[in-house]
Order: C-alpha cells, then structure tokens, then sequence
C-alpha cells in the first residue's frame, strides 16, 4: 500500500470529511497554494528532523507539520518531544521514515520511528490542504477531524511566523 493509499484508508476509518485535488507536480508550498486557491495558513508544510536527546541517548526522529506562512522553530519542535535541539534529517533518512518524496510529505507518520508534531496555528485553519503522497495530488480535510484522527497531544507551538521583507 502507497502512502496517499495509507492516508485514504485512515481518513475513511475514521469518517473524515475530506476531498483529492490533482494538480501538476510541485513540492514548493507557496507555489502549490497558489495554484489549489488556499490561504497559506492552511497549508500543512511537512519536514523531518534529526533530534538530539539528552544524555547520550540515541537521537530521534520528529516529522514536525507547521503553516505555510511559518518557518520550523528548531529548539521547541526538538522540545516537543523531549529532545535538546533538532536539524533537518538527511534526506535519504526523511524519504526512508516518509516513504515520500520531499514535497509530498502528509501530515501523518506511518512509521513508529518517527513522532508527529502539529503546530497549534493549524488548530484555527478551517480546512488543511497537504501533498498526499505524491507532488501531484492534494488533500483538503476538515481541520477537525485531522485533530480527531491524529490526537490533541501531537499540538505543539513549534513555528514561528515568517516576516514579509520589502
């Protein structure tokens, strides 16, 4: 089973309200929103970082989901989940962990080697659309039932807002 085959059977499992939208292939948040008619807010940006925990322990691996209009704030994603400070994973680890091209990340891990995160902004959004799997297709689902499929304790403040710059 492909990852988006993954996501629509956990979606349907569950009874959430959501729609598939197929758009040419693109992996870059601004550009995608743009072209499926969302607010940048609703975008569910998907990246995998590397955490290092305390006292040696071996590191962990964290998918952390922030808004489109917002950067990763390294130090409280690692915190969110118990860790010292985070960095992008390699990139053949995050494929690996995601099964997934970057760009095409979801907002759901469906490997236990990698904790999921959510940024609370996304909480408000109404409507999250993601990449489902691949660059070509997208989702939009109901905010609330992503929070009733995925759990409240996945909510963390791990995003900072980007600054507009002239």
């Amino acid at each position: 089973m492909n990852t988006f085959e993954k996501i629509i059977a956990l979606l349907d499992d569950h009874r959430a309200e959501y729609r598939v939208v197929e758009h040419e292939a693109i992996g870059q948040t601004d550009v995608i929103s743009g072209i499926r008619g969302n607010d940048l807010n609703q975008a569910a940006k998907a990246m995998v970082l590397e955490v290092a925990m305390p006292e040696g322990a071996e590191a962990r691996y964290l998918l952390a989901i922030v808004p489109g209009d917002c950067k990763i704030n390294f130090k409280s994603a690692a915190r969110a989940i118990g860790g010292k400070k985070s960095s992008f994973a390699a990139p053949e680890k995050a494929q690996e962990l995601t099964q997934c091209v970057m760009g095409a990340v979801p907002p759901f891990s469906f490997d236990d080697r990698l904790a999921l995160r959510v940024d609370a902004r996304l909480r408000d959004v109404g409507t999250l659309w993601f990449n489902a799997g691949a660059l070509e297709r997208s989702m939009a689902l109901n905010v609330d039932d992503f929070f009733r499929v995925v759990g409240d304790d996945c909510c963390a403040d791990i995003a900072t807002p980007m600054t507009a710059t002239a």
